[in-house]
């Protein structure tokens, strides 16, 4: 251990004298507070935090940083206090620890919820002080590379969320190598076999190439010096887990996937950016409509680069970057870059309002979500691909891809999105349901008696849309009730004909008719309270998709079951009290649960997606568990582009030798 420590010390080069002592002085502590304890792999607990400073000095971040690092898990899990740890190393500390230390209190309760929460303490610690999330990817990035010592299904868990949580994060905040390194450890994990295949493929196909490389860089270095310009260039593969989606997408083998690697220039100025770009295409005929200007228009991770894909000697596509080195180093650090650069030039530390990720954190918060909630939404919204578009004005909009006409009217200001008529796109008039693609100047037409309609709900893609549409009609449509991503439909009191007599009816059928009738308005009325709560029934828990019915209870707002639900037979009333409801966001594929008895195997879930992908369904979510007879049970849901595929595919699982029985 002595000699790590020393190996340690010898990093710190960049720091103070003063600071230096202090991160030692924090080492030392951390190492005696976790001293009894050991990681999976049978090795001193106390080399992990170390590790994770050791990310962070790379990143060249402040000795703080560094010290909570170091002490990232001793209010988690040694006897080590807030008050000694403030006394010794200072409020700041205290405050950043905190921060990526799991919720204790939580622990209780299911690992989703308590996973849920800590991941959503830790992303609103970030929006005050974004060194949190720079210390758990550093966390992350060392847990990730030390899974091997897990078991099997606590590995794929964690890659799991890796992939879509703290991979999307490390994008947004622009550090592309941690991204990258998270995402191939991801896929190492979650699939070992494809991993390893893509991983010895590529080593054959860089050596095979690396000749033909050496000749276009020697190409484009005799070009640029015919114009006076000095730049760099780099050799580019694409790392594991890109290749792998590549061949998702395309439904293609490796050996048809062509484009895996290319090469990126780097210069001193923005103008030889463009002067480097004429070069390439003069050289080589670029391929349509694979140019794209992030200098002109920056990522919202403020990534900047020019990226172009050329027919090269042979037939071969390359991908080509160009960017200035300051723009690469943003490219490779994110916001670490501009921390580090702050640092050293003695100004302000890089403001967390200079992110966009963290303005759309902060209108998050306060929204009432729960956990899971919160965590749908920011996988959904947040943490997926953007796309920028144009106001009429030129002023650019980022929403997230998939956005319609709507979701841009309502990110512009909520009464143009409450008054929307309809939309133009680069002058023609599109439907507000159609997806908006990049690039668009986008025109919202608005007229004072336009409003929200409650099919608005089912193709808007942003929380914000969303929640306004919601509360409008919450607020001005007394027939719906919408809560939980359901919208009940009031029921109405039957009216006779007009000009027609009610019957008379003898007194015992009179009285029988009365009590219907009262029971219909209990149920009219308790539908108009505003703010009916809407849960799930847990006896059939329906789906997105499911066809369901809502039951009014007394009490405990509306039930939601699934049509077919055996139960509804015997419950009291249901006629008389039950109520039309349906799927906020209605979609086109069909959703569907299953339970899974297995034998004991290694590769079941990577099985069991490949019987589903198979019909060209999606594995949404499982989970699996051993029982008390050493088998495997679990649950799965499952997306189908047809509801009519669903026995197909039960039957395909079923052909699974470890499989033993599913409903």
């Amino acid at each position: 251990m002595q000699t790590r420590i020393e190996q340690f010390e010898k990093q710190l080069t960049r720091y103070t004298p003063e600071e230096r002592s202090k991160i030692m002085e924090a080492l030392l502590w951390g190492e005696e507070l976790h001293r009894e304890q050991k990681r999976a792999s049978g090795e001193p607990f106390y080399i992990h935090p170390m590790k994770v400073a050791e990310i962070l000095v790379q990143l060249e971040m402040d000795y703080e940083t560094i010290i909570a690092a170091l002490l990232h898990d001793v209010l988690e899990d040694t006897e080590g206090t807030k008050k000694e740890m403030q006394r010794r190393f200072g409020k700041e500390i205290v405050a950043l620890v905190n921060g990526v230390t799991k919720i204790s209190i939580l622990r209780a309760k299911s690992k989703s919820v308590q996973g849920a929460e800590t991941i959503r303490k830790m992303l609103f610690a970030m929006t005050k002080d974004i060194r949190v999330i720079l210390i758990k990817l550093a966390d992350k990035l060392h847990n990730m590379s030390t899974l091997e010592y897990l078991p099997e299904e606590k590995r794929k868990r964690i890659a799991q969320e890796c992939l879509d949580i703290y991979a999307p994060l490390a994008d947004r905040l622009g550090i592309s190598w941690v991204k990258i390194e998270l995402e191939d450890l991801a896929l190492k994990n979650l699939h070992p076999l494809v991993y390893t295949q893509i991983k010895e493929a590529m080593t054959e196909k860089k050596r095979k190439r690396a000749d033909y490389l050496k000749k276009v860089e020697r190409t484009i270095q005799q070009e640029a010096h015919k114009e006076g310009i000095t730049i760099e260039v780099q050799s580019r593969a694409k790392h594991f887990f890109s290749i792998y989606q590549k061949m998702k997408r395309r439904q293609k083998g490796f050996s048809e996937i062509h484009d895996l690697l290319g090469l990126r220039i780097l210069c001193n100025t923005t103008g030889e950016c463009y002067t480097l770009l004429g070069l390439v295409h003069k050289l080589w005929p670029p391929i349509e409509g694979r140019f794209k200007d992030y200098i002109a228009m920056p990522k919202s991770n403020q990534y900047q680069s020019l990226h172009t894909t050329v027919m090269c000697w042979e037939g071969k596509q390359l991908e080509i970057q160009i960017r200035t080195h300051q723009m690469h180093a943003t490219a490779e650090m994110g916001i670490a870059a501009h921390w580090s650069y702050k640092r050293r030039q003695g100004k302000d530390r890089t403001r967390s309002e200079d992110l966009a990720i963290i303005n759309k954190l902060k209108s998050l918060n306060g929204r009432g979500y729960s956990s899971a909630e919160f965590l749908a939404e920011i996988k959904s919204e947040l943490l997926k691909d953007t796309i920028y578009v144009f106001t009429p004005r030129g002023d650019i909009i980022e929403l997230p891809k998939g956005a319609t006409a709507l979701d841009f009217a309502y990110h512009i200001h909520t009464e143009v999105g409450n008054h929307c008529l309809g939309a133009k796109a680069d002058g023609s008039i599109i439907s507000l349901s159609t997806e908006l693609k990049n690039t668009q100047v986008v025109d919202i037409i608005t007229s004072n008696s336009a409003h929200p309609h409650v099919n608005w709900l089912k193709f808007v893609k942003t929380a914000r849309a969303r929640g306004k549409i919601r509360h409008w009609l919450n607020q001005h449509d007394d027939s719906l009730i919408i809560d939980k991503n359901i919208i009940a439909k009031k029921r109405q009191e039957a009216q006779p004909p007009q000009g027609e007599e009610v019957p008379q009816s003898p007194p015992e059928a009179g009285e029988i008719i009365k009590q219907i009738v009262d029971r219909a308005k209990v149920a009219f009325k308790i539908g108009g309270e505003k703010n009916m709560m809407i849960t799930m029934a847990k006896c059939c828990s329906p789906a997105t998709g499911d066809d369901i019915i809502g039951y009014i209870s007394r009490g405990r707002g509306i039930i939601v079951h699934r049509r077919d639900c055996p139960n509804l037979a015997h419950i009291n009333e249901f006629e008389e009290r039950s109520v039309e409801v349906q799927w906020e966001a209605a979609t086109p594929r069909a959703t569907r649960r299953f339970q899974i008895t297995a034998r004991m195997t290694s590769d079941l879930f990577s099985e069991i997606e490949g019987a589903i992908r198979k019909y060209r369904g999606h594995l949404i979510e499982g989970k699996l568990e051993e029982n008390d007879r050493g088998n495997l049970t679990g649950f799965f849901t499952m997306e189908l582009d047809r509801k009519e595929d669903f026995k197909t595919v039960l039957k395909s699982i079923r052909t699974i030798p470890s499989v033993m029985s599913i409903q």
